[in-house]
């Protein structure tokens, strides 16, 4: 067998494709794997390279199937909703498409395998979605903010000057609710304008945005909660505003371990992501961070909208801090999504690394 550090070059267009292509021989080896299949697959082209298709996933007998008659009788095959397990445990829905090559095109390669993961389409959809429904939910949100924001200013002064002319101290305590309350949403009004501010871009590097966040939440949560690194420390660099960053996933993290009541575990975890589609765009590369913790779950009656503004899972909670972090990924082209069920819960940023 060639050696697949010298892929012919027929196969370097595959590179491009959004799709996961593998291309294996007759003994069903893998030969090839494009970026987007490293990306499904959870594998790398190097390591599975020589290896037979079932040490990359499991595939169901159906799909074994259409393998041997494509190589027996040059069938094609086209598989809706296929379940394939990866070698990590992880289960895939796919659209599936076997293409029996000749053997005169490619020296070797007799199946070409492209999968089409269906929840990545699901995703897309919804994403858009409530991207829409957020835009015009935070234009909403931020016009009524500054409507706000005066006329407290307005009730805070008055009640002071009221103070000022009470002889009585003991109805002092009444306008002191007053103050603390024109206060308290003078600061709420504060943090919903927030994150409409210009971004300051400047060279990062994601690890020591982590670390800030953990070494903010372990001073804040002292001896109780566990954060573990789980990092990539190959990942490059990106351009994005710092301070930003920080707040989102300060929020997102903060946001876990008030969930434990600050008693368990996170782990912040870093992986590289190549030949990605963020918010509608191709990238050639991205960084995908994981916030994963062992805590009771989000509710299901707040899930779907735990990133609107002003919902929250949590009692006393402000419902704003998924919301900033939100915005701030999204001024970064990035997405950020979760997933929830008790035990664990992984809040998903990926940020890209270049310009569409």
């Amino acid at each position: 067998m060639a050696d697949m550090n010298d892929t012919p070059r027929s196969f370097s267009g595959l590179d491009l494709l959004a799709s996961t292509v593998l291309l294996l021989d007759e003994q069903l080896a893998v030969l090839y794997v494009n970026p987007a299949g490293e990306n499904l697959l959870a594998v790398s082209l190097r390591t599975v390279a020589g290896k037979p298709l079932a040490a990359v996933c499991t595939c169901p007998a159906t799909l074994q199937a259409a393998f041997d008659s494509a190589l027996d009788n040059s069938w094609g095959y086209t598989g809706q909703n296929i379940e394939l397990k990866r070698s990590d445990g992880e289960l895939l829905h796919v659209n599936c498409t076997v293409t029996a090559l000749r053997q005169d095109m490619a020296e070797d390669v007799r199946l070409l395998v492209e999968l089409q993961p269906i929840e990545h389409h699901l995703a897309a959809t919804r994403e858009e979605n409530l991207i829409e429904q957020q835009k015009a939910s935070r234009e909403l949100i931020r016009n009524l903010a500054h409507e706000i924001k005066n006329p407290l200013g307005g009730i805070r002064g008055a009640a002071q000057l009221l103070e000022h002319e009470l002889n009585n101290p003991s109805l002092k305590e009444y306008t002191q609710v007053i103050i603390k309350e024109a206060d308290r949403l003078q600061n709420l009004m504060k943090r919903l304008l927030t994150s409409h501010r210009t971004m300051l871009p400047t060279t990062v590097n994601i690890h020591e945005i982590l670390e800030r966040v953990r070494s903010l939440l372990t001073s804040e949560f002292q001896g109780s909660l566990a954060m573990r690194r789980d990092y990539d420390t190959s990942l490059p660099e990106l351009v994005g505003d710092r301070e930003q960053l920080i707040q989102a996933f300060l929020n997102v993290a903060r946001n876990a371990a008030q969930a434990m009541h600050g008693e368990g575990e996170i782990v912040l975890r870093t992986r590289v992501l190549r030949q990605v589609t963020l918010a509608k765009r191709r990238y050639r590369l991205a960084l995908e961070i994981k916030v994963i913790d062992n805590g009771p779950g989000i509710p299901e009656a707040v899930r779907e909208n735990m990133f609107y503004p002003l919902v929250s899972g949590r009692e006393g909670g402000s419902g704003l801090g998924l919301t900033i972090a939100q915005n701030f990924v999204q001024h970064h082209h990035g997405t950020i999504d979760c997933s929830s069920r008790p035990g664990e819960t992984v809040f998903t940023i990926r940020l890209p690394v270049e310009q569409a």
